[in-house]
């Protein structure tokens, strides 16, 4: 059961670093700021996720005892990463760029960060 283990292990690993070194690679070759907090964003929720699930399957085949460290460390990594980058994306969205100059959403949907007055922009008023 052991070697089972460490192949399983081995292959997590070895998936995590490749979307790790994805998501440095779009950081650096995409073209404007959207676009390669995409890349980074994605890549370490699965690569990040894919170590931890690694280690969630090491420690129990060396010492037999379950952990729950990592567990809890993939829950909060896979809640907030997302969440982190909508945010920052919001900000790029308020800092960069004039309301008429954001595509239209959705039919029947709204960006939901315009439109309240707190949120005017010093130029717009």
């Amino acid at each position: 059961m052991e070697f089972v283990g460490e192949i399983i292990v081995s292959i997590l690993l070895v998936v995590g670093g490749f979307f790790g070194l994805v998501g440095s690679y779009g950081l650096v070759k995409l073209p404007d700021q959207m676009t390669r907090l995409h890349a980074p964003t994605k890549s370490a929720t699965l690569g990040v996720g894919a170590v931890l699930m690694g280690s969630l399957v090491w420690y129990p085949t060396q010492t037999g005892q379950f952990t729950w460290h990592e567990l809890l460390i993939t829950l909060f990594l896979l809640l907030t990463a997302p969440v982190t980058g909508n945010v920052i994306a919001k900000a790029n969205m308020h800092i960069s760029w004039r309301p008429e100059e954001i595509p239209e959403p959705e039919k029947g949907k709204s960006w939901s960060t315009y439109g309240h007055p707190l949120l005017e922009r010093d130029d717009e008023k």
